[in-house]
């Protein structure tokens, strides 16, 4: 079985698919517009504080301020509990003046600017890296209580093993997958965290420490792993930018990452394009001679089952 990551670049958008034997099992794309905060962390200024709202603005050098409640400063109860007792007065917490250290969990939307958080998170494809937590725990997506225990015993077993602090919470896309696979995330996830540390001290405020990978690199993070025999992508920057990011996290993955300079488009070398035109057409054909016709409404999609008889 051969596997590959395919990895189209343009000025507009950016496209990854991951070929097995020939055929298109996963497919993302990215648009260049509509720019996403959510996970990005700011060094921030709190200058504001509203003792009647349990509340703050924090300029974290966006347009508009940011919003934090009292409540996302508080430490986060165990897996499985509930914060008890009152959220304290917001002043006891936070400052006007105060540098803050916070990550974005919801965007600005229209007049109203981004909801904050401290409490800080890095994710990686099957974990959630919290520093500032010892806490770890599963997904509440996973209901399976046997698989639940499989995957916080290997995780708690290879956090001591190393003698990592901080926390985790494994992904719902963990569920069934190997061991190993899981902890070799945790090297990642530490490293990253350690360069973070690292710049922090130099930054004024407010600033961005960290912003959530591109599509190309997060590929290279989340689906590059055995049995993948090659990544392909045709854009010589893009490319160089994933060999200093694979030397620097995944250097096994550094031979694997290769520049495509051929003259026909590489997703329709591989019929990628075509397997997307498909997916795309509002008729699906079944193996049963019947087929489908999804339609989509301003207020729903409908799919409409026929028998072909």
């Amino acid at each position: 079985m051969s596997e590959e990551i395919l990895i189209n670049v343009s000025p507009v958008e950016t496209r990854v698919a991951l070929v097995e034997n020939g055929v298109v099992q996963e497919f993302y794309i990215e648009r260049s517009h509509g720019e996403s905060y959510v996970g990005n962390i700011y060094k921030g200024k709190v200058v504001r504080v509203l003792p009647g709202m349990q509340a703050a603005f924090v300029d974290i050098g966006l347009e508009r301020t940011g919003f934090i409640h009292a409540a996302d400063m508080m430490p986060e109860p165990p897996e499985g509990e509930v914060r008890r007792g009152e959220v304290p007065d917001i002043r006891t917490l936070v400052r006007e003046g105060q540098t803050l250290l916070v990550q974005v969990a919801k965007d600005p939307i229209s007049t109203k600017g981004a909801r904050l958080t401290t409490h800080l998170t890095l994710s990686s494809r099957y974990l959630v890296y919290m520093p500032n937590s010892s806490h770890i725990g599963v997904s509440t997506r996973i209901e399976d209580e046997p698989e639940r225990e499989r995957l916080r015993q290997a995780v708690e077993t290879a956090v001591s093993g190393q003698g990592i602090s901080g926390g985790f919470i494994v992904r719902t896309v963990a569920e069934g997958a190997d061991a190993d696979a899981i902890n070799a995330d945790i090297p990642f996830l530490c490293q990253l965290w350690q360069d973070l540390s690292a710049k922090l001290p130099s930054l004024g405020v407010p600033a961005e420490l960290h912003r959530d990978m591109p599509l190309y690199l997060r590929a290279l993070r989340d689906m590059a792993r055995a049995p993948i025999d090659r990544v392909r992508v045709d854009s010589r920057l893009t490319w160089q930018q994933m060999q200093e990011f694979a030397a620097k996290y995944a250097p096994q993955l550094v031979e694997l990452i290769e520049l495509y300079s051929g003259d026909r488009p590489l997703l329709e070398l591989y019929g990628v394009e075509e397997e997307i035109r498909r997916a795309l057409e509002p008729r699906v054909a079944l193996k049963s001679n019947g087929y489908l016709i999804i339609e989509q409404t301003e207020a729903m999609t409908t799919v409409d089952v026929n028998t072909g008889a």
